[in-house]
């Protein structure tokens, strides 16, 4: 869903870069999502690597400035377009909302969620597969916005454990990409993968994975906290 909005916020601009139309194919997203965490850092990843874009805005970015408001303007793009797909086709992984209902449940255990998508296409994602009642019972929720520094880096994780109050060694992720088990890695913690078609090949086990598994169907808090 990420990499159609991406895409069409992309089109909205005639994007293009040594006049060719930026598109980013399957394979190509698979390769940014399990290198550059965040949707901003990721398009300038890309432009880094790929040459300035022009767009109806202009010519292509002359300094970073330049720059960093083209992309906010691509990533406002992409948010919208975003918002669109999710109340059309988002729905749970399998075993997802099962493992989050019974940590609420439980008095002993605190759950929360770690983003690295913007608080607006974030919110819309969340009160529409996690539902507003069941979200209002979480113990943390952030967003990309809320911190300085996206996955890989750690930062989201630490802050979500200072909010909880709880030690590192107390703490274990769900993650379903590189950059998001470098980041719980990076904190400290057990980390559990939960791979995608687009990541099952992923060297998870040799970057630090915990578990590894096709999805939550079969997962229970005892499997976790034994």
């Amino acid at each position: 869903m990420h990499r159609i909005a991406y895409n069409r916020a992309f089109e909205e601009f005639d994007l293009r870069i040594n006049g060719k139309p930026v598109v980013w194919s399957v394979e190509y997203y698979d390769v940014l999502q399990n290198t550059i965490g965040g949707g901003k850092p990721k398009m300038k990843w890309h432009f880094a690597k790929n040459g300035m874009p022009a767009s109806r805005e202009g010519p292509a970015p002359q300094s970073e400035e330049d720059l960093s408001a083209l992309v906010d303007k691509l990533q406002d793009a992409k948010t919208v377009f975003y918002k669109s797909i999710v109340t059309e086709v988002a729905s749970a992984r399998p075993g997802v909302l099962e493992l989050m209902d019974e940590a609420i449940a439980n008095p002993h255990i605190a759950c929360g969620i770690c983003s690295a998508a913007t608080k607006e296409g974030f919110e819309k994602v969340v009160n529409s597969v996690v539902g507003p009642d069941r979200l209002s019972r979480l113990d943390v929720v952030m967003a990309g916005d809320d911190v300085t520094r996206k996955k890989p880096d750690p930062l989201i994780y630490n802050l979500a454990r200072e909010k909880i109050g709880l030690s590192n060694d107390k703490c274990v992720v769900i993650e379903d990409s590189i950059v998001g088990l470098k980041a719980a890695k990076g904190a400290g913690m057990k980390c559990i993968i939960t791979y995608t078609s687009s990541t099952k090949d992923q060297p998870f086990f040799e970057t630090g994975a915990d578990a590894v598994v096709e999805d939550l169907s079969n997962v229970k808090l005892s499997d976790i906290f034994f």
